[in-house]
């Protein structure tokens, strides 16, 4: 293996402007164009400078409660204090040893995971 590419999560059908919305103006992720062959799809594609987070479209959708992606950010408390604004919840879990750490939702119910270095 090289490295891992992406993680995708899912949304439901018409919940694109969510997905940009949470990942990209709360997490502060940066939207990508899909290819046009995938477009077609819906979802959103972000990008970072060693991984992609891929917010596919799923007619059935349930939001992930146990699997996540887990960002790793420099400034936690004010990614924190961002979500806690626009009414996402922040819960704050000590159990990872030299992180300090949280865990929220998007606004589809997925689990999302914040950290950074302690």
């Amino acid at each position: 293996m090289i490295a891992l590419h992406h993680v995708q999560v899912g949304c439901p059908p018409a919940g694109e402007p969510a997905v940009r919305h949470f990942y990209g103006d709360l997490v502060g992720l940066v939207e990508v164009e899909k290819p046009p062959v995938l477009a077609v799809r819906g979802g959103v594609w972000f990008r970072g400078d060693a991984y992609e987070l891929h917010v596919g479209v799923e007619g059935d959708f349930r939001p992930a409660r146990k699997a996540h992606p887990a960002f790793a950010v420099e400034d936690i408390d004010a990614v924190a204090s961002r979500l806690a604004a626009a009414g996402c919840p922040v819960g704050w879990d000590d159990d990872l040893p030299g992180y300090r750490r949280f865990y929220t939702a998007d606004l589809h119910g997925n689990r999302v995971e914040i950290l950074a270095a302690a």
